[in-house]
């Protein structure tokens, strides 16, 4: 399949969040491809180099930095040494299963630490090279999962619903910058760690309910991504950018 190019974003500082498997690496692979500077933030070591290996025989090595992002002085440190950053992708989160039963007060602030925190803390420190030169794009990651309401999801999904408040409130904040910031809300990707939770019958349910009869590929995700960090989408800011098939 042939995919755009944006020349807007050749040359840029790209850092994703949750760069190293499923739609993360298909993000990175995606910014690489355009050109882009790409540094890719994650806790998985082994796959996170495997895939800066890979890319880099096709020319063009992307920058893997180790940080856990419940950690709020060790993301400071990481974009520190990263420099002033262009385009910001808050990819990383974790939809772990769980009921509301098996919720305490400690896991309740793992679970928004690893799916919403980090995303403010990520956002404030790039910031401030955006605001100096007067341009930058943050592109959060949202879900349908609290659309839909599916089960087993309810701290995963309260977080997801506080990234498109998040959205909003920092494009409005921002925007007199010339920041824009958007969210991106994925349906089902067909990824190695969403294919453990289905069963080849929940599968085709999913696709059955689908307007578009395919599985959602990360290559899919990302092309929505490059639009929206690319100079094309120039007056887009501030709100949620659905690529779900017509699931919801």
């Amino acid at each position: 399949m042939n995919r755009a190019i944006y020349p807007s974003l050749k040359g840029k500082r790209v850092v994703v969040t949750g760069g190293g498997s499923g739609i993360g690496a298909g993000l990175v692979e995606a910014f690489v491809r355009q050109g882009a500077e790409v540094h890719f933030i994650d806790v998985l070591e082994t796959e996170s180099e495997a895939l800066a290996e890979r890319l880099a025989k096709d020319g063009a090595r992307p920058t893997f930095h180790r940080c856990d992002l419940t950690d709020v002085s060790a993301i400071a440190a990481s974009f520190e040494k990263i420099g002033p950053v262009d385009i910001l992708v808050n990819n990383a989160g974790n939809d772990d299963r769980h009921t509301l039963d098996e919720v305490t007060p400690e896991y309740f602030d793992d679970r928004i630490a690893v799916n919403l925190r980090h995303m403010v803390f990520c956002a404030k420190a790039v910031v401030p090279a955006m605001k100096a030169a007067g341009r930058g794009v943050i592109v959060n990651f949202g879900s349908i999962s609290w659309h839909l309401g599916l089960p087993d999801l309810v701290l995963y999904e309260t977080a997801k619903a506080g990234i498109e408040g998040m959205t909003r409130a920092l494009a409005r904040e921002l925007g007199p910058f010339g920041i824009r910031v958007t969210c991106v809300a994925p349906g089902n990707v067909r990824t190695p760690r969403q294919m453990k939770w289905y069963t080849p019958e929940g599968e085709a349910e999913i696709v059955a309910q689908q307007c578009l009869k395919a599985r959602i590929e990360p290559a899919d995700v990302a092309a929505l991504v490059l639009f929206l960090a690319s100079d094309d989408a120039r007056m887009c800011t501030g709100h949620e950018y659905w690529i779900d098939a017509g699931w919801r």
